[in-house]
């Protein structure tokens, strides 16, 4: 992951206003309503976004001078469970920029002119994922409720079909101009007109099945291509899927927000894949062959003799696929010996014999006993 500083383009020592200054800099060139959905933008913009999120709050920010990325983890946008996404980005951008101008840098000046932005408003939907689907990818289909062109209007939002007049509140500016004086001198505040939403123009007789909106809710099935590899947070773009625009406008996306759901047998780390192999005293000195499940069908693991408890063994590409291709992670094997509760006679009686003449155990600090399995998994993730 990329440095916050190096992604914005400022020095560790820049003030608020120079942060804010760079990220609106990189949100309105790589903004996907300016790069025709490209893929790479919207990575680009969420990478900023993400990186203004952080070095924009004080607190944040400390933490990340201090201990990197591993200070702020989950903590840019206050990113939920699934992370920061494209989605998280969006808001922010429209929280911190959408009432300044952004739509007229956008080309969106139309409001002043007299037009509201007409495109359609974007779903956001939450697909939920197995992990054998992350392996090898999957095609799922949705169902969704969009607003659609009314079918009575045609999406004139009239009853007879009759062409939009000029508002007469607003003149067809679509913003009413207040003029408040006090102490300091006159005062102009400027909001869209009441009257028309903005639009500086009515429909004289609205439609009764839509209220004049032009828009009916309706459902629809929408298919969803998601690649192997793919994590909690990621996100698919539908382009045009989304809610019609008002009149014609053009319609808005659907941004399919990927949940990956937890599977007991395996505790994942980005590609690679950590499970528990419970085996017996004997097999744990004798050694053993041993078939175990996998994401995808099952694998053979070979227990070597003299294996303790805690022991990690890797096999390799047998974890999930790198999302942008490079090959697959590993599968962490855990070894766990396995200690009966209830023995027969017979096996007791062996016990007890096996205990007059067996070895006695080290030390635990001679065995390295005093670390934790996960300080083990982060050196396996790192062989």
């Amino acid at each position: 992951m990329r440095d916050y500083y190096e992604i914005l383009g400022v020095s560790r020592d820049a003030d608020t206003e120079a942060v804010k200054k760079a990220y609106r800099k990189l949100a309105l060139k790589y903004h996907p309503d300016r790069n025709n959905g490209s893929k790479e933008a919207e990575e680009l913009f969420k990478e900023a976004t993400e990186a203004y999120e952080v070095l924009r709050d004080p607190e944040k920010r400390a933490r990340y001078d201090r201990y990197g990325h591993a200070g702020v983890k989950g903590a840019a946008a206050g990113a939920g469970a699934g992370g920061f996404d494209f989605a998280d980005a969006l808001e922010i951008f429209m929280r911190d920029f959408g009432g300044f101008g952004f739509g007229d840098l956008f080309g969106a000046g139309a409001r002043r002119s007299g037009r509201a932005n007409r495109r359609g408003q974007d779903i956001r939907v939450r697909l939920p994922l197995t992990l054998r689907e992350v392996a090898e990818g999957t095609s799922k289909k949705l169902r969704v409720e969009v607003l659609e062109p009314c079918s009575a209007c045609a999406g004139t939002g009239s009853e007879d079909g009759a062409a939009p007049v000029v508002c007469s509140t607003c003149g067809g500016t679509g913003e009413v101009r207040r003029i408040q004086r006090s102490l300091l001198g006159q005062m102009v505040s400027v909001t869209p007109c009441p009257a028309c939403g903005g639009e500086g123009q009515r429909v004289e007789r609205l439609c009764r099945a839509c209220a004049g909106r032009g828009l009916a809710p309706t459902s629809r099935t929408v298919s969803v291509d998601v690649p192997a590899g793919v994590s909690t947070g990621d996100y698919i773009t539908l382009r045009g899927q989304g809610n019609a625009g008002v009149r014609g406008g053009p319609p808005g996306d659907i941004l399919v927000v990927l949940e990956v759901e937890e599977d007991a047998r395996f505790i994942r780390e980005g590609a690679d894949l950590v499970t528990d192999l419970p085996i017996t005293f004997s097999q744990a000195a004798l050694g053993a062959e041993l078939e175990i499940p996998a994401i995808v069908g099952r694998v053979r693991v070979r227990v070597p003799p003299g294996t303790q408890s805690g022991t990690l063994l890797r096999l390799k590409g047998r974890g999930l696929p790198h999302l942008r291709g490079g090959g697959k992670g590993d599968l962490i094997v855990r070894v766990v010996v396995w200690t009966p509760t209830e023995l027969t006679v017979e096996q007791e009686a062996l016990f007890r014999k096996l205990a007059e003449i067996e070895t006695a155990a080290p030390d635990a600090a001679e065995e390295g006993g005093g670390r934790g399995f996960w300080s083990k998994v982060r050196e396996a993730f790192s062989a």
